[in-house]
């Protein structure tokens, strides 16, 4: 199961998660990680696209925490529902979210995590991280995190 932070413009628009830019990066690194998205249910802490208009644009803002906590039961209940063995939170919001607190993503990032009832969570940061990272980092920083995703297929392989 993968948890981003909340719709972007372009999920908001088409009712789906992940279908913008930082979708199509994501389905890059998951290809390369070995993972297919079909095989994986994709979903957002928060459900609303918590924005501001700039003339004709709608610009992303971070969710608060009490949007976070007001989307909660719904999070809960995809998780209750389908049950996943690991978990990947897409960024700081989605580890807040599954947490329960504030966590730092690189000093958790790559490892496994107990989450709740024998589930893991697995740290990474948001592919829309990726498309803002100056052009001298984004290959470091994409080969982080397609080797984050590496993982979550490693984990997927020996928990039959």
């Amino acid at each position: 199961m993968l948890v981003g932070e909340q719709p972007g413009d372009r999920e908001d628009l088409e009712g789906r998660p992940f279908v913008g830019p930082a979708g199509r990066l994501l389905d890059r690194a998951l290809a390369e990680a070995g993972l297919r998205r079909d095989g994986l249910y994709v979903t957002n802490a928060v459900k609303h696209f918590k924005n501001e208009p700039r003339g004709k644009r709608r610009i992303h803002k971070k969710p608060a925490d009490a949007e976070i906590e007001a989307c909660h039961p719904w999070l809960e209940r995809e998780l209750e529902l389908v049950a996943p063995r690991l978990v990947v939170a897409l960024g700081a919001t989605a580890a807040r979210a599954l947490l329960g607190t504030a966590t730092a993503i690189e000093r958790n990032r790559g490892r496994l995590l107990p989450l709740r009832d024998g589930a893991q969570l697995l740290v990474t940061v948001h592919p829309s991280f990726l498309l803002r990272v100056p052009d001298k980092y984004k290959a470091e920083a994409y080969r982080r995190f397609v080797d984050d995703l590496k993982v979550a297929a490693r984990f997927g392989k020996f928990d039959q």
